[in-house]
């Protein structure tokens, strides 16, 4: 028997207009979860529900909901393996991956305990005496916040650990083929004591959330939109929360690349690309798109790493793998259109390609009945390919070569994402002159383009994202405002810029 779910607002089940099953990709005949989809008006109600609710919750004191987020993170440490187990169930992610999702949870709990003793504002000295100025860090209001599946628990916790902490509320809408694993994180933060109201999850597609942001948005309910997804649905995003004078904080597609140098290290470059290209089946936003790999060493790393992708384990997300299959027939169905893009100028240098069945076996892996796929390298790839400059959402790498660390940034930054980077060298110069140059908000070295620590700032620019960036300390610019606060006690009225002592220099002062 599948689990039924619904959307919750208000502490109270809420209606559903329609259903979707949430099915296992390793055995795509298993129902995990049937879910009842909300509309738009469903979504708009628990707005306006989160709205009434947030006005109490900021008045709880930041150090006591602080202590709401430390229980959080130990209501998840105890329950780790069970949700964890629950991921690896719903979106095929290896176990050991699918752990140490849940875990980053724990450490984001652990960072923000904290910060509810550290939501610290500022004694600031004016120009006039008798006179304080002070700063102050002021929740936003209701957080709407959309997220994707492919990292079901642990993205979700960048936005609603912080958001919760700094007194808003949140209207959570996760992923339709992740929502055994929402839901069942939701009931771990309520369990924490969290007020009816101040966190709901909605279940709907994206046509109806869509629709029912734009009637919270206008009806004044929703102060900050939260967005992880694809750089299209990123861009409708942004716009409509422009119109209403807001910034939403957009965490989108990438295409990260990884340059190797001439000196790096082969078998530490190959490792690296190996988890970033093919973990999660690549299906990270920060997954690897394209190796550069200078022309020197081109054919000694290709011939290593071509190897390594033959001899990599493929299969049942429960066991020891590097991948699982991919998520969902929606993402299984766009991946097959990207290998469509292999040129006749490519050459695949890993083996089989497409889906993995008793005919097109990898290694002595059928596939099954799920969505599994080989994992490929397409070696030849030319700055102007789509396999170069798109997004490709599953597992396949396309490799380039350079000659100059200059021609390597340039080629890093050509497609116009600016996520992840990586680069593997042993020369200082090197790493920091890759640094400064390539476009993306995160840079590795010697490391792979994915690994996120949670209290470092995440997130990208360009198609990659709006600037924005979540976790550690600077995403508190996302769910607060700043107030400003003038106190004179003067006894008068002293004007800014008008009132102000001048004390006169003798500039035309020479030494003799």
């Amino acid at each position: 028997m599948s689990r039924q779910i619904v959307s919750i607002v208000g502490g109270k089940d809420a209606a559903s207009a329609a259903t979707y099953d949430s099915t296992n990709p390793a055995r795509t005949s298993e129902v995990v979860a049937r879910v009842g989809l909300a509309d738009a008006g469903t979504f708009a109600a628990a707005c306006r529900t989160a709205k009434e609710a947030q006005r109490e919750w900021a008045k709880v004191p930041a150090p006591v909901r602080g202590r709401v987020i430390a229980s959080i993170g130990r209501l998840v440490e105890a329950n780790a393996e069970r949700l964890a187990h629950l991921v690896t169930e719903e979106i095929g992610k290896p176990y050991a991956e699918a752990l140490g999702e849940v875990r980053e949870i724990v450490d984001t709990c652990d960072f923000f305990l904290g910060e509810g003793r550290r939501l610290y504002g500022q004694t600031v000295p004016s120009e006039m005496p008798d006179k304080n100025l002070f700063t102050f860090r002021t929740p936003v209001g209701v957080a709407a916040v959309v997220t994707a599946g492919n990292f079901p628990v642990a993205v979700p916790s960048w936005y609603l650990v912080p958001a919760l902490l700094c007194g808003n509320a949140v209207v959570w809408k996760p992923a339709e083929y992740a929502a055994a694993s929402a839901h069942a994180m939701f009931r771990l933060f309520v369990a924490a004591g969290l007020p009816d109201g101040v966190l709901n999850i909605v279940f709907a597609d994206g046509a109806e959330t869509f629709s029912g942001l734009e009637l919270a948005l206008e009806e004044g309910s929703v102060q900050k939109v939260g967005f992880t997804g694809s750089s299209e649905v990123g861009r409708k995003i942004g716009e409509l929360t422009g119109r209403h004078l807001q910034s939403a904080c957009l965490e989108l597609g990438g295409k990260n690349p990884m340059v190797i140098m001439p000196d790096a290290q082969l078998d530490l470059a190959v490792e690296g690309a190996l988890f970033s290209g093919f973990g999660t089946a690549g299906q990270r936003c920060t997954s690897l798109g394209t190796i550069i790999v200078h022309e020197s060493v081109h054919d000694e790393f290709v011939e290593r790493f071509a190897r390594a992708v033959r001899e990599a384990r493929i299969g049942d997300p429960e066991q020891d793998v590097l991948s699982g299959p991919l998520l969902d027939q929606k993402f299984a169905d766009r991946y097959e259109e990207y290998l469509t893009w292999i040129q006749p100028h490519h050459k695949v240098v890993s083996g089989n390609i497409g889906k993995i069945t008793k005919d097109n076996p990898h290694r002595d892996f059928d596939g099954g009945q799920g969505l599994y796929y080989h994992p490929v390298v397409v070696d030849g790839v030319r700055p102007s390919d789509r396999l170069f400059l798109e997004e490709t959402f599953g597992p396949i790498v396309g490799v380039t070569t350079f000659q100059t660390i200059d021609e390597a940034v340039e080629l890093a930054n050509r497609p116009g994402y600016g996520l992840s980077s990586s680069i593997y060298t042993t020369d200082a110069k090197h790493a920091f002159r890759f640094r400064e140059g390539v476009s993306a908000g995160m840079v590795s070295v010697n490391n792979s383009t994915s690994g996120a620590e949670a209290h470092l700032p995440f997130g990208g620019n360009g198609k990659s994202g709006n600037g924005s960036r979540q976790s550690g300390m600077w995403v508190l610019d996302q769910f607060t405002r700043w107030q400003a606060m003038n106190w004179d006690h003067s006894g008068r009225l002293q004007k800014a810029q008008m009132d102000v002592a001048e004390i006169t220099p003798d500039l035309d002062f020479r030494l003799s």
